[in-house]
C-alpha cells in the first residue's frame, strides 16, 4: 500500500489566497476516487531555493491511503499536472511512500 501526501498551497503563486472552494472540490474528488483521505489541517511552512532566492509558502497536507497499482500512479501524474494548472502553480508536490497498514 503507498500512502500520497498532497502539499497543497494556500496561496497562488502571486501571492493572493487559493479559494477554499478549490480546496474542498479537491478534496471530495480523492474521497470519490480513494474512498476517504486525512486532512492534516494545521498550517505549515515550506521553503525551497532557486538561484539566490528563497520561497516561502503555506501549505497543509492531504494524506490519501492507495494500493500500489499502475492506475494510481497515473492518477497522480495527472492529478498534479491539473492542479499546477488550475491551481496556477508552478509546482504542486505530492510524495509517495510504501506503508503497511498494522
Amino acid at each position: 500500500m503507498l500512502e500520497y501526501e498532497l502539499y497543497v498551497p494556500l496561496h497562488h503563486n502571486d501571492g493572493r489566497p487559493v479559494d477554499p472552494n478549490m480546496l474542498r472540490d479537491l478534496k471530495k474528488r480523492l474521497v470519490d476516487e480513494f474512498g476517504g483521505l486525512t486532512h492534516l489541517r494545521q498550517e505549515n511552512d515550506g521553503f525551497w531555493k532557486i538561484g539566490d532566492h528563497t520561497f516561502r509558502d503555506r501549505i497543509e497536507i492531504l494524506r490519501v491511503l492507495a494500493n500500489d497499482s499502475e492506475h494510481v500512479h497515473e492518477y497522480f501524474r495527472d492529478l498534479k499536472e491539473y492542479l499546477k494548472r488550475e491551481w496556477n502553480q508552478q509546482h504542486f508536490l505530492i510524495v509517495a511512500r510504501q506503508v503497511t497498514a498494522v
